[in-house]
This record gives C-alpha cells, structure tokens and sequence, in this order.
C-alpha cells in the first residue's frame, strides 16, 4: 500500500465491504436533497448509483496507490466516471455532478465512525477532504473533454449544413442537420457572409455565438475557406442583428442576404449573399454590413444571373410598362450628368416637368435618380435592360406587358 503504511488496512477492508450500502445511501441522500435529481429519469438515476459505486472503489484505489498521504500528487482516475454514458455529461451539468459529489462524501464523512479502524478516525477525515478535492478536479476534466469534443463536433456538422445550404441541398437534408443542431427556425432567417478572422473554427464559432445569445437571435455558422458563413434566425432586422456580429468577421465586407420566411427558403439568402460578397470590393464606400439588395448593380456586372433579372424585370421593364416618358427622361438626365436644366433642354420641357418624371421614377422603382448611388443602379439597370430584352411572347409585348399586341391591320 502507500506511504499511510499497514495501518490503514483495516480501514480499506471496511470500506470495500460497505461498498453497496454507501452507494445506496448517498443516492438516497440525493432524493431528499436535490429535487433536479428526484426528476431525473430512472435510467439516468441508475447510472448515478453505478457511479457513486465506482466512486467508493476509486476512494479503496486511491488510497492503496498512496493517495492519501499529505505530500502526495496522486490524482483520482477519470474512470470513475467511465460507468456513465457520454449522454449524462449533457443531461446533467458540471455544477450538477459536483453537487453529487458533495453528498456523497458527506455520507461517507458521517460514516467515518464505522468505517475507520479504531483510532484512524481523523485521518480517515483529512483522507477525504483531499479525496474529495480530487473527485471535483476529475470531473472537471471529463467535462471539459467532453465539452471539446461536442464543439468540434457541433463546428463540423455546422459547417456540413452551411455547405447544404449553400449547395442548395433539399429542405429534408437541411431541416434534419439543423435538427441535430437545436435550431428552431425562429422567422425571419437570413444569411450573412463575410471574411473569417482566422484561427481555430471552434474559437471563431464561439466568438459568433457568444455575440448572438447576447443580442437574442439564432444562429448557425460555418467557416469556408477564408469566409465566414452565419445562418440569422428570428431577427426582426438581419441586418442590424448582423452589425451587432460584425466583430466576429475579419477585416473586409460583410454582405446579408434577403429575409426569408424559414430554413427552407435560406438558399436563396445564401447565394444573394455570396454573389454580394464577391461584388463588394467594387463599392469601395459600401457599409458594413450591407444588404445583398443594394449591391445589384455590382454583381450584375460581376456576372450573377439573378441580379441582371432583377434589374432587368424589376427596374428596366417596370420603367417601360409605367410609360410618360419615363425612360427618355432618365436617358436625358443621365446623359446631362445629373443636371436636370440640361436635360430639361434637352427634352425641350420644362425643368418642373422633367423633376417630377423623375420623381415618378423613384416611385415605380424604388431608386431615385436624384441619388448618385441610385442613379448608378439605374443606369447599369438600363444597360442590362437593352442588353438582354425580355422574351417574346405572341400574348404579351416584349416587355412583359399582358397588353394584347396590335395586328397591322388595327395600327
């Protein structure tokens, strides 16, 4: 045995023998002393008891291996949790354990008259007061073992729903992983990109979280490659909610895509965001963060698809179908370089006439040409307009309109 010598032999045999009752009293102890336990499911109840019995042969080991001494650095082995499965780390918590630790101990403290040879009580005493510290420090390591292993875990499958999502997987794959995730797709969800700030992902992801429990949003993230990728859920306005994360991303732009109603529908938010954070450099000016939306005139010239239709249907083709010279008037202000007495003279018009069409134009299309930044979306919109005109359909003009077409005959 240790340095205590043969003296404590005795001891040990006592305690061994009492092994089973110990156990049943210190988790009859529980019962009456920790209402959470009493509401605990049997299953996990039983794992406790298997527990605290492995704790009183670890108290035997300890002791045998020369644990008990004063100067002695002998730690309690962590396989006296070993008897438990990983899920009970997750249903109790470490404040928790220590809990069941200390009454426990405590039982065996007030068996200390039986337990211990005639004349060891006091030390048998100072023996579990440094048992018990040992106890505490042991299952502080299984917890955060534990705690490191579930964030590399919840950072993997993290990052394999953001690669769904951005892939466009069906919503069966994307509900499922965010499942196992605790997402509750809490509306309105939206997706914001922006560079990594480099690093461990699990110290970045914490990072993301820590900030969004503090302002009350959900979210999911994912690092790839050098970008940072963070799924917003139940944020009335995912932009601002973004601008308070916007310390968790690297130097550089940060682009949200638009709200949609659910997980389901994110994909969509997603690639908005990312045709948006490869445009952004070319607005140098731009916020931080800046909506996807306001970044159109830059990702049609970058080549996404869905922004030249959008400019195309939303702002060419509405200009035209909304008629009073609208788009004579813009192409003349544009032209004047934004004076509106040359374009006035160039319309031969009156210069209130040409200020209120181009207040009709900020109105159907949301985008003022009095604004420079709205005045350059409306020219690359223009531009995109005439460069790929609408499909012809013999029902509708080329515009759009549902318009029946006129014969030669009816001209």
């Amino acid at each position: 045995m240790g340095t205590d010598g043969p003296e404590l032999s005795a001891t040990l045999r006592r305690i061994e023998r009492s092994a089973g009752a110990l156990a049943t009293a210190s988790v009859s102890r529980m019962d009456e002393a920790l209402p959470w336990f009493r509401a605990l499911p049997a299953d996990q109840r039983a794992w406790v008891m298997l527990v605290a019995q492995a704790g009183v042969r670890s108290l035997v080991q300890w002791l045998r291996d020369g644990g008990g001494t004063a100067d002695s650095s002998q730690e309690v082995s962590d396989e006296v949790f070993a008897t438990a499965p990983q899920a009970l780390a997750r249903s109790i918590s470490l404040q928790q354990t220590v809990a069941l630790v200390k009454v426990t101990i405590d039982v065996v403290e007030e068996q200390v008259g039986h337990l211990a040879a005639p004349g060891e009580e006091q030390q048998l005493r100072e023996v579990m007061l440094r048992f018990s510290r040992e106890i505490a420090f042991a299952a502080a390591r299984v917890y955060a073992r534990a705690a490191e292993s579930r964030g590399a875990w919840d950072a993997r499958l993290q990052a394999l729903l953001v690669d769904a999502l951005l892939r466009g997987d069906s919503p069966d794959v994307l509900a499922s992983r965010a499942a196992a995730l605790g997402w509750t797709d809490a509306p309105p969800v939206a997706v914001a990109v922006g560079r990594s700030p480099g690093g461990e992902v699990t110290a970045v992801l914490h990072t993301v979280y820590r900030q969004a429990r503090r302002i009350g949003v959900e979210v999911i993230g994912g690092v790839h490659g050098d970008r940072l990728v963070i799924v917003l859920g139940g944020a009335a306005d995912p932009v601002a909610a973004t601008e308070k994360l916007s310390t968790a991303f690297g130097a550089g732009p940060v682009v949200v895509g638009p709200a949609v109603p659910s997980l389901d529908g994110a994909t969509e938010s997603a690639r908005a965001a990312l045709a948006g954070f490869r445009a952004a450099p070319a607005w140098p000016g731009a916020p931080r963060p800046v909506p996807a939306a306001d970044l159109l005139p830059e990702r049609a010239l970058a080549g996404d698809a869905e922004a030249r239709r959008r400019l195309r249907h939303d702002v060419y083709a509405t200009l035209v179908r909304a008629g009073g010279e609208l788009l004579e008037t813009l192409d003349a202000f544009l032209a004047a370089g934004g004076t509106l007495e040359s374009a006035a003279r160039a319309l031969f018009v009156h210069p209130n006439t040409v200020r209120y069409r181009l207040r009709r134009i900020g109105d159907v299309t949301g985008f003022s040409p009095l604004t420079p930044r709205d005045a350059f979306t409306l020219q690359i919109a223009l531009v995109v307009g005439r460069l790929d005109p609408l499909p012809v359909n013999p029902a509708t003009n080329p515009l759009g309109d549902k318009t029946p077409q006129k014969s030669d005959d009816q001209r």
